[in-house]
Parts: C-alpha cells; structure tokens; sequence
C-alpha cells in the first residue's frame, strides 16, 4: 500500500511509517524505563530512616570532650522536611564529633571498595575528619582529613579514600597501623576542631555503603 503526503508528491510506504512509528515507541518506552529505574534508585538511596537522620546516618552526637552547644547528645535538628546536625565549638580546645557509620557504637563499616565520600556542610574555621577504626577506637592518634572553612557558606566536599589525601597530626600522635587497614573496619567519622566554630552539617554520602537503620 501506498500513500501520498499532502504536502508533497513523493510516495510514501506504509511499511516506512509502520516501522518509524514503532521505533519512536521503543525509545519512548525505554527511555520510560530508564528514567523508571534512576528515580527508584533515587528513592532508595534517599529513604530516610523512621527516626531523625542526614542520609539514613541515625547518630551525630557531641561526645562532651570540649565545650560545645549542645554539650552532649544529638545533634540533629529539623530542618525543613529534613534535619541538620548543628554544633558549636566554643573555646581554643579539642571539640569532639562522632558520626556512628553503622548507626550503632557495635557496628563497622567495610570501605575499602569506596572511592571516597561527599560532605555537605558550612563552618566558621577549619576542622578535622577522623576516620576511626573499631580496632583503635580510642585516642587522637589517627588518619583525618582538613575540612576548610567555608565562611559559612553551605559547600559539598568529595574526599577520597586514597593514602595521600590523610595525614595525621603530631600535637594528636601518629597512627600506628595503616590507613588501608582502618578502612577495612571504619566504626566512625570523628570532627575534631580545636578553636571556635559554627558548624552545620547537611549531608553524608560514601561510595558504595549505605547505614542501615535502627
């Protein structure tokens, strides 16, 4: 069968626009399917816990270990349809800030797969990231990172999980076990600060580990 188009004297095939018609619906229904997939992945990935947390991390706690606001406890605060971890430094001292990975003091978290991780945040000065291994949990001797002031401004930060972006601090102590090792069993992050600081914490992401919920 043969059809004209009314706008031109050329023949068309019935057959051509059968075949154009039903590749179009396949890229129509693929991209659907796609898009499908990303947004449930998305889902997934930003589910929240039944109780307050910053992407399903459940524990942002002020160890009372220096003089901060709150003293103690959690950090968490609502914020909009989300929540904030809010923490003030307030004196030249060691402040400390644990984020329990697993969502539990018990748990470890296996990160020797991850690339790295993203931190949302401001802060007034600088600060450190601890990570802490379950097996030398306690004591300042460990591997962290510089986390830079942002002016108070809300940045997000990538921080890779390779040897040469940690260093350790000497007025801390210098850890006695590999940094390849503490990823093996990560317990917690810890922030240490040692001057006055107004820190907003907004989001945690790690490469390839997601906390589970408690």
């Amino acid at each position: 069968m043969r059809l004209t188009s009314p706008h031109s004297d050329t023949p068309v095939t019935f057959g051509k626009l059968f075949t154009a018609f039903a590749l179009g619906l396949a890229l129509v229904l693929l991209g659907s399917g796609t898009i499908a997939r990303a947004a449930a992945h998305d889902a997934r990935r930003n589910c929240e816990c039944s109780t307050p947390s910053i992407d399903r991390y459940q524990q942002w706690l002020a160890s009372g270990e220096g003089t901060t606001v709150p003293a103690t406890g959690s950090l968490l605060v609502r914020e909009g349809r989300g929540y904030a971890a809010k923490v003030q430094f307030l004196k030249d001292e060691w402040h400390v800030v644990v984020v329990w990975l697993g969502n539990k003091f018990e748990s470890q978290a296996d990160l020797s797969k991850s690339s790295g991780f993203w931190l949302t945040y401001s802060a007034t000065d600088d600060l450190y990231l601890q990570l802490r291994p379950a097996s030398h949990w306690s004591g300042g001797d460990k591997w962290l990172v510089k986390i830079p002031a942002t002016g108070g401004k809300r940045v997000q930060k990538f921080v890779a999980f390779t040897a040469d972006q940690w260093t350790w601090l000497p007025e801390l102590g210098k850890p006695a076990y590999s940094f390849e090792s503490a990823l093996t069993d990560a317990r917690g992050f810890v922030f240490v600060g040692k001057t006055p600081n107004r820190i907003d914490f907004r989001g945690l992401r790690i490469d390839r580990y997601q906390p589970p919920c408690v």
